[in-house]
């Protein structure tokens, strides 16, 4: 292998791990949350850089699987948890 070669893949390896390091380092919390909607419920887990943005992120993926439509989904995800369970990671 040429000595070029050899050097482009270990910078695009390091720049690689650079990036799912710097990625997983914001995630700081890491939330549970259970929904209901029409008489079904999910649960779903997420992690984000505040307690805020892992919380909306849960609910809007415990969402997903139990409304049907854009328009359902928004009313789902503005609704309050059945159960919320946050922790710093």
């Amino acid at each position: 292998m040429k000595r070029g070669t050899l050097v482009t893949i270990i910078l695009f390896v390091a720049l690689g791990a650079f990036l799912v390091l710097r990625t997983l380092g914001s995630q700081r919390t890491e939330c549970e949350v259970t929904v209901e909607y029409e008489g079904r419920r999910n649960s779903a887990r997420a992690s984000g850089a505040t307690e805020q943005e892992a919380a909306q992120q849960a609910q809007t993926t415990a969402c997903g699987p139990i409304a049907a439509g854009m328009n359902a989904t928004i009313a789902c995800t503005n609704r309050r948890p059945v159960e919320k369970s946050c922790r710093a990671k």
